[in-house]
């Protein structure tokens, strides 16, 4: 069938498509709330495309498809099947080998960028980050703001060269400055953590001081770095969401009054169920989310502790963003382990009528 057919017969749903070379292989995996105007796009203003996409129309032969609900599981299935399939055009989520993490090493005062999280080593961890160049910037950006930028790996009998250029407080030869450098190195871990911004300020106060005194060439270096310490907390704040929020109910409103329902633990999604709304009792249908919560997430089989590890950190960022994202068509709520250890509790109650306001109104 041609192309061009294949694609009027598209539905305008959400879901995944999978698009292959002449040799019937998959060379680049998509997703859309709307399959049938996002596969059109590639055939359309080829003017607006990258050099990527050009290059990909070039070698497209054929295309399938899956549909799903809703746009959170079409996220969900591209981020599985890229992993498994590698596809050639998709770079990200692709190799979690370039994932590192943030090692601060507490008693002998250093920060370092790993490749891997061991545990109970003595040092403190942060991340998985997917890029390792954007971390690289933002612990330079950090280290040269906090005047910690050392370019002697170890103490020596001189002071190093950065000390000279004023980025160095001078910890390479001086013991006086220890103190100093581990009250910095507090700082940097409370910044990581995002309960303290002070160094970012101090950053934004450096860049604009740089601008008003015309050195846009500084201010550019701090513009970088700046925006790659965002970058850090923003990854914060997602493995903080997934490790605070382990045990999460879903629900997102569909087409013809219908609605799906998710149970997602830490950064999987664990049971979900559509129900149509028509002809169902609301009190029924109450009871039937509430069995499915206390099942699931009492399960012994899945309650387990979260880690994030490296290949997982992608579903952890699409359930962080798809659910802080405004939209009046999905709320979720967030299910204590407490409230699941005393059926006599309420909460969980209460927490499902918060979950299934919208539809008894």
């Amino acid at each position: 069938m041609d192309l061009k057919e294949k694609i009027k017969e598209l539905p305008s749903s959400p879901g995944v498509y999978l698009m292959k070379d002449s040799l019937n292989s998959i060379i680049y995996v998509g997703k859309s709330k709307n399959l049938k105007n996002r596969i059109a796009s590639y055939f359309q203003n080829s003017k607006s495309h990258t050099p990527k996409v050009l290059k990909l129309v070039k070698n497209l032969r054929d295309f399938d498809y899956i549909l799903t609900d809703t746009e959170f599981e079409a996220f969900m299935l591209e981020c599985k099947l890229i992993k498994q399939i590698k596809p050639i055009y998709n770079k990200q989520m692709k190799n979690t080998q370039a994932y590192c993490y943030i090692k601060i090493n507490q008693k002998y005062p250093d920060i370092k960028i790993s490749n891997e999280y061991v545990k109970n080593d003595g040092n403190l961890y942060f991340g998985p980050y997917p890029s390792r160049n954007t971390v690289e910037r933002g612990i330079q950006g950090i280290k040269e703001c906090c005047k910690i930028f050392c370019s002697n790996n170890f103490k020596k009998a001189s002071y190093c060269l950065n000390y000279s250029l004023d980025l160095c407080l001078g910890m390479c030869l001086d013991s006086t400055v220890e103190k100093q450098y581990s009250t910095i190195l507090d700082k940097i871990i409370n910044l990581l953590n995002g309960t303290d911004k002070s160094i970012l300020k101090e950053m934004e106060y450096t860049m604009n001081k740089a601008s008003d005194k015309f050195n846009f060439e500084n201010a550019a270096k701090y513009r970088d770095y700046i925006s790659s310490v965002n970058y850090l907390l923003n990854r914060a704040n997602i493995c903080k969401f997934v490790k605070k929020n382990k045990n999460i109910a879903f629900l997102e409103h569909l087409e013809h009054n219908n609605i799906k329902f998710f149970l997602i633990k830490g950064n999987k999604v664990i049971f979900s169920k559509k129900y149509y709304l028509e002809n169902i009792d609301f009190q029924k249908l109450k009871s039937s989310v509430k069995s499915n919560i206390l099942f699931y997430f009492n399960n012994k089989a899945i309650k387990k502790s979260i880690e994030l590890h490296k290949e997982k950190m992608d579903e952890s960022q699409i359930i962080y963003s798809y659910l802080r994202s405004k939209s009046i068509n999905r709320t979720y709520v967030v299910i204590s382990s407490k409230w699941l250890n005393n059926l006599n509790d309420t909460s969980i109650d209460k927490a499902i009528n918060k979950l299934l306001f919208s539809i008894s109104h």
